[in-house]
């Protein structure tokens, strides 16, 4: 069929809003397909390995042939795995999908097994500088509808502190030509966070699902530690606790420990996973679409899951764009074993970049009926914002010590 044979495929690296990489898939019948390949700091990295290897190599095929394709770029290049090149993969994958419902008139979660849920629970962040400001943040996010939030607060004695933004929107990556580098003290931090938790409760209740990340800063036992105590203010999840390239470290937390456990933003492949999932050592896995390598893998990460008691709980920041966040939808509208999805809203710039169906109201994300995924890309009004170059940060301890951001 002349409809689903691809004739081009373009990438264009733009900054409305903040830098964002989208590839636009064309066939020759003239439909077109978005996928969104941004890595937030390393975005020129995915567009380059884009447009002078996966780009050219789909050109006569077929958009049906998303496995086949997807196994193509995965198995055939040989270097497997890595963010860079499975954002690529994803990317591709995700116009694939976006081409397939269009040309169908279907929205794309018929096409991965049809409606399992009419809408979604979503969780934002309550950042603040110190208690009585976070408190703030949760009761306008809470008048705003929210039931789920994630409580982020800075730390008495540390200067700068992940997930507290200057003023307005929290956004990590700062343009520039070096990294913002920061400070860290467990210390300091394991001492004084369940302080805000039982704040927050004390203020709110115990109804509103309350989360947290740590953004994988703790050793098991310190991460242990951190879950025992924050026990009495039941958890929706504790994040990413760990870096978890060991993942044989959440068997040293888990056992010691009912906080619910969530892990995998910066997963890409089943296997950065596989024996976490199979020895149930988390409770919610965090890969996201666009840099778990597309919807075509994403759908086998979450039925394994799913035989392990294990929900999803997709990634979603606002860096990545609304073409990435409605690819999350379609793919939580499908599966039985969804969780919640991290939403963070975005920019009157980017909404206008990404004009789109999916929407937010009373605590949830709904879909429309609309083909695909229901995002277009208003590609004139990006490419007025050119690429800025920006650094997420760095992190050192008190005393100098490179350590995780």
């Amino acid at each position: 069929m002349k409809n689903d044979i691809i004739e081009s495929a373009e990438v264009i690296v733009c900054s409305p809003g903040r830098n964002f990489v989208t590839v636009k898939v064309t066939t020759k019948s003239g439909h077109i397909g978005h996928g969104d390949a941004t890595l937030n700091g390393r975005e020129l990295a995915v567009a380059s390995y884009l447009e002078n290897y996966l780009c050219p190599l789909i050109i006569g095929k077929s958009i049906f042939q998303t496995e086949d394709i997807w196994n193509y770029f995965y198995k055939g290049a040989y270097w497997r795995k890595g963010p860079v090149t499975m954002t690529a993969i994803g990317a591709i994958d995700v116009a694939l999908w976006d081409l397939k419902g269009k040309i169908l008139e279907t929205p794309v979660y018929n096409l991965l097994g049809g409606k399992s849920r009419n809408k979604m629970l979503a969780y934002t962040h309550a950042n603040g500088k110190d208690i009585d400001d976070t408190l703030k943040r949760v009761e306008y996010l809470r008048n705003a509808s929210y039931q789920a939030i994630r409580i982020q607060c800075g730390i008495p004695g540390i200067e700068k502190v992940y997930g507290i933004g200057e003023k307005g929107a929290y956004e990590p990556a700062i343009k520039g030509n070096k990294p913002l580098e920061e400070s860290w003290s467990t210390h300091k931090y394991l001492n004084f966070i369940p302080s805000v938790f039982e704040e927050v409760r004390k203020e709110f209740g115990a109804d509103l699902h309350l989360l947290h990340d740590s953004h994988h800063r703790l050793t098991p036992t310190e991460a242990a530690r951190l879950a025992k105590d924050l026990e009495p203010y039941h958890l929706f999840w504790l994040e990413d606790v760990v870096p978890a390239e060991h993942q044989e470290s959440f068997a040293q937390i888990k056992h010691k420990t009912v906080t619910p456990l969530a892990v995998g933003e910066v997963f890409n492949t089943i296997h950065d996973a596989q024996e976490l999932i199979t020895k149930q050592l988390i409770d919610y896995i965090r890969m996201t679409v666009s840099h778990g390598g597309g919807l075509s893998p994403m759908l086998k990460i979450a039925h394994l899951a799913e035989l392990y008691h294990i929900k999803t709980g997709c990634h979603g920041p606002s860096d990545i764009s609304p073409i990435a966040l409605a690819a999350c939808l379609h793919f939580n509208t499908a599966i039985n074993n969804f969780g919640i999805q991290e939403y963070m809203g975005y920019s009157e710039v980017t909404e206008e970049a990404f004009p789109h169906e999916y929407y937010f109201e009373d605590g949830h994300l709904y879909l429309t009926e609309i083909p695909g995924l229901g995002v277009d890309f208003n590609e004139d009004f990006a490419r007025k914002y050119p690429y800025e170059k920006a650094y997420l940060p760095v992190n050192r301890l008190e005393d100098g010590t490179m350590f995780n951001w």
